[in-house]
């Protein structure tokens, strides 16, 4: 069992930046690949990036590339999302989720665990 806990989120202006933090107990965080998703209101959860064991490997979904960073500290057990020119459209409940299979990271299926989620919401 991983208990993941997600912090960080507030409400922001267009054009700001937060960075969210997941924090991992249970069983050895390094053993697992770790994504964020998001959940805008009325709308499906969506993949948003995702880090590979090592932190060596980093994947992005098209909309948030060149804006929002992962990041991880295995000694930690911690997983971060550093997001920075935030827009209206980022606004949703972000979730960090574990991935013991190092693959298929933008799969929900993929992930055996995940947070109960922090809110981000950015104002125009």
């Amino acid at each position: 069992q991983v208990r993941l806990v997600e912090s960080g989120g507030g409400l922001v202006q267009a054009g700001g930046s937060l960075r969210l933090s997941c924090a991992a107990s249970g069983r050895t965080f390094s053993n697992y690949a770790m994504g964020w998703f998001r959940q805008a209101p009325g709308k499906e959860r969506v993949f948003v990036g995702g880090i590979s064991y090592s932190g060596g490997r980093t994947y992005y979904a098209d909309s948030v590339k060149g804006r929002f960073t992962i990041s991880r500290d295995n000694a930690k057990n911690t997983v971060y999302l550093q997001m920075n020119s935030l827009k209206p459209e980022d606004t949703a409940v972000y979730y960090c989720a574990a991935n013991p299979y190092g693959s298929g990271y933008s799969r929900q299926e993929e992930y055996d665990y995940w947070g109960q989620g922090t809110q981000v919401t950015v104002s125009s």
